[in-house]
């Protein structure tokens, strides 16, 4: 971590990271409104999430990040903008699904350029796989969506083969999606467009709740 990282985590994550709970999150008690939810899986160093939600002040979002400069990147670019519709939770993202996020209390998820893991023998250490994307469907309201992004084609392709396994949600797309307004372009993105990488969106709904 850098010392501004650092820094950051000891002054501002009692402000604006939860704890992990076995318990579900109370999302009005926490931003202290009602308004939709978005949760976003792997936010890397934050300046996507932080950026979406600067420009969608109406809509709160719970950032989920393993690693700690990340978080400590995302904290200070939360105070830097004055972001009160963020929260973060620094844990393992199966787990927080799991016991903190209630069924049907999504308005969406976003997992952008999760690690593909290219290695055939790896590829059981993929985020997405048809159990989790099983449980991140019953997390969403009707009509809440999942919108995945990677540049790796192969990847890309695995994801379609997974969700098209679960049949509570449903492609909006006839295969993958253009770029949602909303979806900044991240510097993992520029650097997979320069490998010459095509960056594929792909985005589903939830069918029913």
């Amino acid at each position: 971590m850098t010392e501004a990282q650092r820094d950051a985590c000891e002054r501002l994550a009692s402000l604006y990271t939860l704890a992990y709970s076995a318990q579900p999150i109370d999302f009005d008690g926490v931003f202290g409104r009602q308004a939709p939810r978005v949760l976003e899986i792997g936010f890397g160093m934050g300046e996507t999430t932080a950026q979406i939600a600067a420009q969608h002040p109406h809509i709160d979002y719970l950032g989920l990040e393993v690693h700690s400069p990340g978080v400590g990147s995302l904290l200070r670019q939360i105070e830097q903008r004055s972001l009160n519709n963020l929260r973060i939770i620094q844990h393992d993202a199966v787990e927080v699904v799991t016991t903190m996020i209630a069924p049907a209390s999504l308005d969406g998820i976003h997992v952008f350029f999760p690690d593909p893991w290219p290695k055939k023998r790896h590829h059981k250490r993929r985020l997405l796989q048809v159990p989790f994307a099983r449980l991140l469907a019953s997390r969403l309201k009707a009509g809440g969506y999942l919108h995945l992004a990677t540049d790796w084609q192969e990847y890309a392709d695995w994801m379609l083969e997974v969700l098209a396994q679960v049949p509570e949600l449903e492609n909006t797309a006839s295969g993958f999606s253009p770029r949602p307004d909303y979806r900044p372009l991240t510097k993992f993105e520029r650097r997979g467009l320069k490998l010459g990488h095509a960056v594929q969106d792909i985005v589903y709904r939830r069918v029913d709740a």
